[in-house]
């Protein structure tokens, strides 16, 4: 098989939980945290043994990897720059909260090799950061967004999410005003869902908050009008990118390139195999540093699946799919292009501008 060219490493710590988030994620201590980084460390060397590794990209997501110090992150990256070949690497990528980084921090990231940042801002509105339940301000955000680049990083990306509770159609062209302002080479903007087991769909079900598909359909139409115009190229269904700036680690998960995941609830896919690593940070270290395998879902999926399931993700995309590849779904394609969700052009199938609101239904077709 080839080598495995795309790393994932999750980092489950945040300062503080989010009531909408459905990620595995916790609040640290100092205690769980240095066991943890060593158990991510062994798990990397084993993976070294077992796979061949030679990677192109690596993302740092969670959870907020930029709430580990700095001394915890030079001996994680440190540790991971002995462990791994770098030499083909095209794209480091780390998530941060605009309330975790400083100066110093920014500086040591540039340093140990990472050279993209997703700074999780969601909306330059103090009063929806609130509802959120988020521990940055929008000043901070914008203050973060400077350190950044004055430590040397030329490839930022900004997080957004739109259809907050109480939020007004005119807040979030204020949102986007702000983020061009700024000048990011990116911008992911996605519509807030209520996941079952969190705050918010609790608040939902008991109908504090209530969802509004007109006025989401709002927020996404005026996105996909306002960022193209300003000079981000709608690439995938929530990701803007100037040109030569798209993440290169999504792209390849879009495109069905294997992958390696690293820490608690991380999954991997090589090949037909698919498994995940178990949500439970203490005992996945236990498990990792005593038994070298912390595994607690696995599943081998047929061709037809693994196809069907990137050919799902490749519909999201500006790229589309060859015709050639749609055969089995033949009778799928025509009554989309009926329903004006897609367009054949160039031998390609692309979603249409009604279709991306309807993304997900089409994606249906394929899983």
């Amino acid at each position: 098989m080839a080598a495995v060219e795309h790393l994932y490493f999750h980092i489950p710590f945040c300062p503080k939980l989010c009531p909408y988030c459905s990620f595995y994620v916790e609040v640290g201590s100092a205690n769980k945290t240095t066991r943890f980084l060593d158990a991510l460390l062994r798990e990397v060397e084993l993976a070294t043994t077992t796979h061949d590794v030679q990677p192109r990209t690596i993302y740092f997501g969670g959870g907020t990897p930029s709430a580990l110090s700095e001394a915890q992150l030079e001996y994680l990256l440190g540790g991971l720059r002995n462990r791994l070949d770098l030499s083909q690497l095209e794209e480091w990528d780390f998530e941060a909260n605009p309330a975790t980084v400083r100066a110093p921090k920014a500086r040591l990231l540039h340093s140990l090799g990472v050279t993209r940042l997703s700074l999780g801002v969601q909306s330059w509105d103090d009063a929806l950061l609130q509802t959120l339940g988020r521990v940055h301000s929008a000043a901070q955000a914008e203050e973060t967004f400077h350190v950044l680049r004055e430590a040397g990083f030329g490839n930022l990306n900004i997080d957004l999410m739109f259809a907050v509770p109480g939020q007004s159609v005119a807040q979030w062209e204020a949102t986007l005003s702000k983020t061009i302002a700024l000048q990011p080479e990116h911008v992911s903007s996605y519509c807030l869902t209520y996941e079952e087991d969190t705050d918010y769909f609790r608040r939902l079900t008991g109908g504090e908050f209530r969802q509004d598909d007109d006025r989401d359909v709002a927020f996404f139409e005026t996105t996909m009008q306002v960022l193209p115009a300003a000079g981000w190229a709608q690439y995938e269904i929530s990701n803007y990118a100037r040109a030569g700036r798209e993440s290169r680690h999504n792209q390849a998960y879009w495109r069905g390139a294997d992958y390696l995941g690293f820490g608690p609830s991380a999954f991997s896919t090589r090949g037909l195999h698919r498994w995940q690593n178990i949500p439970d940070t203490a005992e996945y270290s236990r498990r990792i540093l005593e038994t070298g395998t912390a595994g607690s879902f696995e599943e081998h999926l047929t061709p037809a699946q693994r196809r069907g399931e990137t050919l799902a993700f490749a519909m999201r995309t500006s790229q589309g799919v060859a015709a050639g590849e749609l055969t089995p779904w033949q009778d799928e394609m025509r009554e989309f292009q009926e329903l004006g969700l897609l367009a054949e052009q160039d031998g390609r199938f692309r979603l249409t501008q009604r279709g991306k609101l309807m993304a997900d239904s089409v994606a249906e077709a394929f899983v």
